[in-house]
Parts: C-alpha cells; structure tokens; sequence
C-alpha cells in the first residue's frame, strides 16, 4: 500500500514561532506526544457514530472495526458518505479500491483526464502493449477512453470518493492510506486467460472498432457496476468466468485487505521494559457497493491470495492459439486503420511486436 504523509509530522514545531515553545516541546517525549495526540483522535471518535445507509460495519476477532462504504462510481452522495463516515469514526486507516496502477486517480481531475484520453496515439497505445501484451493494452487504453467519455457526458472525472477519503484521511492523526485493490494487469490477465478463443476474437474485434463506447444508459449503469466488468460485457454478452475473475477474485483481494488493515495497534512505549499493548484498530474501507456483498461474504473465511494473484502459464496449444489472436488483433488494427489511412498500417506492420508474430506465425506453419 502507500501511505498518506502522517499529516501531523509537518505541524509538530511552528517554523516561525517563539524559540521558548521549541525548548517546552522537546521536554515532551514522543510516547507522550503519541499519547496526547491518540487522546484527542479518541475523544473526537464518536461511540455510537451516525453513519450513512451505505456503510457496512464488520468486526475482526480481536475486536477492531471495520466500517465498508459501499459507493457509486460517479455519484456526489458518495463523496458525501465517505468524508462523514472518516469524520465520525476517526480511522486508523483508510482503504480505498485502487492499485498502485491506478494512483494517479488520486491526482487526477476532469481536465487533465480528458486531456490524457485525447491524447491516445499510436505511440501510446504501442508503449501499453509493449508493457503489458496485446490485449490488456488495448484494454487499458479503453478503459481510459471510456473513463474519460463517462467524464465529459457526466462532466465528472471517476474516482471522487476515492480523492475525497484521501483528503479527509490525511486531516486525521495517525491514520495510514492503503491501497487494497489487486493490481489491474493482474485482473486483465486472468480475465482475458478465462475467454474463449471466440470470445477473445469478439473483445479484440470489439476494441478495435469502438467508436463510441458507452450510451447515457450505460452510464447509469456503470455508477452501479464494476466499469471493466460492464465495459467487456458490453462486448461480449454476459458469461461466468468473466464475473468471477473481474469482480468476485477481486472481493477476496479487497476483504483480505481490510482484514491485513485491521490488526491490532501497538501503542507507543516510554522504555523498551515497558510492557507492550494493543488496541483495537478501526479501518474505513470505501470500494464500489458492487463488492460489498462478496466482501461480507468472505469476511469470516480463511483466505488465500496467492491463487487469484497467478497468471495462468500457457500450454503449448494455447501458445498456438494466442499467436493467431495476437496476429489476430494486428490485422483488426491494421484494418481499423486501414480506414484511416495507409500509413498508419505500414506503421503497425513495422512494429517489432507484429514482425515477431508474423514470423512465429509463418514457422508454426511450416512445422504443420
């Protein structure tokens, strides 16, 4: 995770202030700091907080608190959830449904989002597959595309309730910010590893010619839904294994998260003979209301990560078949932009990327 700057670290000493009050604060100890500072972030905690109807309260065994804001992508009163939520319950931590992937949300907003989504060219999207292969490229350049259409009909960037927890987190002492959703490539992945060679077909055809990717009524229907999950179905009609790697993997991911978050506190100690002692934590979690059912799902079992963190190694009939959906998607694009003009496909063709696969292609024929 990344942790927010203790926003009481920059206030300790006033830069400018009377030289008296630095010589007063360094008879204090940092134990005693800690504690005066917890003592205050205790009492500013209400016992019986007043809490939105989106939140979800979860217990751990040793008796911290875990209160799940359930969001809508896109909506204000999520915004307003999440800040009245952190404000009652003063949390030791805060964790939000993003990915080191995708922390640049946090810095983000309506214009420069828009203004990165216009600018997707050629070079960018080559950049994407170079790092992440064919396909999860393309769907990472969709997503931003359709982020950002949903931006300009909405005239809201996405990830508001996640900006607004950043916020408010670093005005309370001592709360850490994580970040508890699985990495994206992770998830492009294993979504993709689950299709059908049909189905790959359908999503690389479908990536190829979007021009316009999401109606108003999709967009009422993605405040609601994961945007991945709603954006590939769109493409490729509804199936299981999709549900199961983009959205039900993940509510393990993110309950595992909010789990690891709500281990107890150790309290700050004046001598190392002093005893050590724990108190309870309180975590505030905001993820998509989609997650929230499998989180609460999933909160009382043993979970293991490593399983939905793999990507599935490729069998040699597979090898085949992903050579012809990568020289697949090369010709889709090469035809999308043979559309556009003959330049851009001598282009793509002298990738390095499209010479490799034309040249693997050409030598498993020969074999055959």
């Amino acid at each position: 995770g990344f942790a927010a700057a203790d926003p009481m670290s920059s206030s300790d000493a006033p830069e400018d202030g009377p030289k008296e009050t630095s010589s007063v604060s360094q008879n204090i100890s940092d134990a005693e700091a800690f504690k005066i500072l917890l003592e205050m972030k205790l009492k500013k905690r209400q016992k019986k907080p007043s809490l939105p109807s989106t939140v979800t309260e979860l217990d751990t065994e040793d008796g911290s608190k875990v209160y799940v804001v359930g969001t809508a992508h896109f909506s204000d009163s999520s915004k307003k959830d999440v800040v009245k939520t952190i404000q009652e319950v003063q949390p030791d931590v805060v964790v939000v449904e993003l990915c080191q992937y995708r922390v640049s949300m946090l810095k983000m907003d309506e214009r420069t989002l828009l203004k990165e989504a216009k600018e997707i060219n050629l070079e960018k999207l080559q950049q994407a597959i170079k790092q992440n292969g064919v396909m999860s490229g393309l769907m990472q350049m969709l997503l931003l595309k359709v982020s950002a259409h949903i931006t300009e009909q909405l005239g809201m960037a996405p990830g508001g309730e996640f900006r607004e927890a950043f916020k408010e987190a670093s005005k309370v002492p001592f709360c850490k910010f994580h970040l508890g959703d699985r990495p994206i490539p992770v998830t492009f992945k294993r979504a993709i590893a689950a299709l059908s060679f049909w189905q790959k077909v359908k999503l690389a055809w479908g990536l190829c010619f979007l021009s316009d990717p999401i109606s108003k009524d999709d967009v009422e229907k993605c405040k609601q839904k994961d945007l991945l999950e709603q954006m590939m179905a769109e493409m490729i009609g509804e199936f299981p294994d999709l549900h199961r790697t983009i959205v039900s993997e993940r509510d393990i991911y993110l309950t595992y998260m909010l789990k690891q978050a709500a281990k107890q506190i150790e309290l700050p100690r004046a001598s190392e003979t002093e005893p050590r002692r724990y108190i309870p934590a309180v975590v505030v979690g905001v993820v998509g209301m989609g997650h929230v059912p499998g989180i609460e799902k999933n909160w009382n079992s043993d979970l293991n990560i490593q399983e939905i963190m793999s990507v599935p190694p490729p069998s040699a009939s597979s090898k085949i078949f992903k050579l012809v959906v990568k020289a697949t998607v090369f010709g889709l694009m090469g035809y999308g932009c043979y559309r556009i003009g003959q330049r851009t496909v001598q282009f793509i063709l002298s990738m390095p990327a499209a010479q490799s696969y034309l040249q693997k292609l050409t030598e498993i024929r020969s074999q055959h």
